[in-house]
C-alpha cells in the first residue's frame, strides 16, 4: 500500500515537473501572449490570419441585400409574416445548418487562414423568462463549429456581437436603439453569467484562442462622456467572472466607439489580456493605426485587427500588408454574403429574390399593410428555400480576387 503511494507521489512530481517544463519553455496547450505578441502552444510567434464568420449566428440585414430591415430581429419579423412563425422557425434551424458547414471550416484552412472569429447573438444562449436562462441553440452550433476548426487546424476566437440591452446601440447588436447595457444591471448580469458559462464549457479547449467580449461598445453618436467610464469597470467584471472558471484563454477588449476609441483603457488588470481595434473606410497609412501601436509600445500587450473590409481588393490588399508590416494580426469582414465580391464566397441570388426584398424593405406599419403586400406564399416558400441552398458552400462562388488581396491563395 504505501509503496504504491510513493509510486503515484513519484509520477505526480514528474508530472508536475514535466508541467513546469513546458510552461517555462513557453510550451502550453493553448494560445498565450507574450508581451507584445501572441504565442503558439508551442512557444512561437502567432500571426492571427482570419476570417469573420459573420451573418451566421447574428443576420445582418445588408448581407441579404436588405435596406432599412436591418437587424437579426426585424428580419425574423419580415420572415415570420412571409411565412408564419412555424415555417420561419425552420427556416432558421436550415439557414444555420447551412450557412456555415465543415465544408466552410476545411476552406478555410486549405485558403491559409490560420484562425476565425465567431459572431454571436446572445439570444441564441439565452431563454427569455421572468428569470432567463441559460438555455438556447447556441451552444451546440457553437460546439459544432469548434469541433470542425479543432479538426481543420484552425484557431477559434468567440466573439459577443449583440450583448444583453444592447452595447453598441445599433442594429448590429440587435438592440432597442441605445447601449441600455451599461444602464442595467440585469443585463450586466446576465452577460457576466453567459460569458462565464461560454468559458466553463470552453475552459480546456486548446482550439478556442479566447473571447472577444464586447463587439464595437457605444456607437459615437451617444452621450459617450457618460458611457465611455462604464465600459472598462464592466470589462472587469466579466473578466472576473471569466477568471473564476477559465485562466487558459486570452480575453480580448474592444475600445469604444466601434471598438476604434482605446483612450477609455487604463493599464491591463489581467495578465492574459488582448486589446482589439477595428478599422473600415479610411485612408491606408500608418497614422490610421498609431494610437494602437502607441498603445501596445507603453503597456508590452497584443493589438489585434478584429475586423475590416467592405472595400476594395486594392484597399484590403494595402491595409493588410500595413498591418503585417506592423506584426499586427488580422481577421477581415466578412466571410460569406449574398452576390458580393467584398468577401471570401458569395451567394448566388435566387430567384425572385428581389420580391423578398422588396416586402421586407416596404412599408409593413399595420396588419392591412401587410395582408396587402404579402406576395404569394407558394413564391416566398421557393424562394426562401432556393435561398437555404444556395448558401451552401457548394453552391457559391469563390471571390479569389478577395483571397489574393489577403496574401493567401
Amino acid at each position: 500500500m504505501m509503496r504504491d503511494l510513493r509510486k503515484q507521489a513519484g509520477l505526480l512530481v514528474i508530472l508536475l515537473a514535466s508541467l513546469t517544463s513546458l510552461v517555462a519553455n513557453g510550451q502550453t496547450r493553448f494560445v498565450s501572449t507574450r508581451v507584445k505578441e501572441f504565442v503558439s502552444p508551442d512557444g512561437k510567434p502567432l500571426l492571427l490570419r482570419g476570417i469573420n464568420l459573420g451573418n451566421w449566428l447574428l443576420p445582418e440585414g445588408y448581407m441579404f441585400k436588405f435596406k432599412t430591415t436591418n437587424s437579426p430581429r426585424l428580419i425574423q419579423t419580415a420572415i415570420n409574416e412571409l411565412v408564419g412563425e412555424d415555417e420561419a422557425r425552420k427556416f432558421w434551424k436550415t439557414y444555420r445548418d447551412n450557412y456555415i458547414t465543415q465544408a466552410d471550416i476545411r476552406f478555410i484552412k486549405q485558403s491559409g487562414f490560420n484562425s476565425v472569429r465567431i459572431p454571436f447573438n446572445y439570444r441564441l444562449f439565452v431563454t427569455d423568462g421572468t428569470v432567463p436562462r441559460l438555455d438556447g441553440p447556441g451552444y451546440e452550433l457553437l460546439d459544432r463549429v469548434v469541433s470542425w476548426c479543432r479538426s481543420e487546424g484552425l484557431y477559434v476566437i468567440l466573439d459577443m456581437h449583440a450583448a444583453p440591452g444592447g452595447q453598441t446601440g445599433d442594429n448590429i447588436d440587435d438592440s432597442f436603439a441605445y447601449p441600455f447595457l451599461f444602464e442595467s444591471a440585469e443585463s450586466q448580469e446576465l452577460t457576466v453569467n453567459l460569458w462565464a458559462k461560454i468559458a466553463t464549457r470552453y475552459r480546456n479547449e486548446p482550439a478556442v484562442i479566447g473571447y472577444d467580449l464586447l463587439n464595437e461598445p457605444i456607437a459615437h453618436y451617444f452621450d459617450t462622456a457618460s458611457l465611455n467610464p462604464k465600459l472598462e469597470p464592466l470589462y472587469r467584471r466579466i473578466v472576473s467572472g471569466i477568471r473564476e472558471v477559465d485562466r487558459n484563454h486570452i480575453i480580448f477588449l474592444g475600445g469604444a466607439q466601434w471598438d476604434s476609441n482605446f483612450k477609455v483603457f487604463g493599464s491591463p488588470f489581467d495578465p492574459k489580456l488582448a486589446y482589439t481595434f477595428h478599422k473600415y473606410w479610411m485612408t491606408v497609412n500608418q497614422d490610421a493605426i498609431q494610437e494602437y501601436l502607441t498603445f501596445r509600445d507603453r503597456y508590452n500587450v497584443p493589438v489585434w485587427m478584429g475586423e475590416s473590409g467592405e472595400n476594395t481588393d486594392e484597399w484590403i490588399e494595402s491595409f493588410r500588408k500595413l498591418l503585417e508590416a506592423k506584426n499586427i494580426g488580422w481577421c477581415f469582414w466578412p466571410y460569406k454574403k449574398l452576390d458580393a465580391t467584398s468577401c471570401i464566397v458569395s451567394i448566388n441570388v435566387p430567384d425572385d429574390w428581389a420580391m423578398i426584398v422588396d416586402f421586407a424593405d416596404g412599408p409593413r406599419k399595420s396588419f392591412e399593410e401587410v395582408r396587402k403586400r404579402r406576395p404569394p406564399k407558394e413564391k416566398v416558400q421557393k424562394a426562401l428555400n432556393d435561398y437555404l441552398e444556395r448558401i451552401k458552400f457548394a453552391n457559391c462562388r469563390i471571390n479569389s480576387g478577395y483571397l489574393k488581396a489577403l496574401g493567401l491563395r
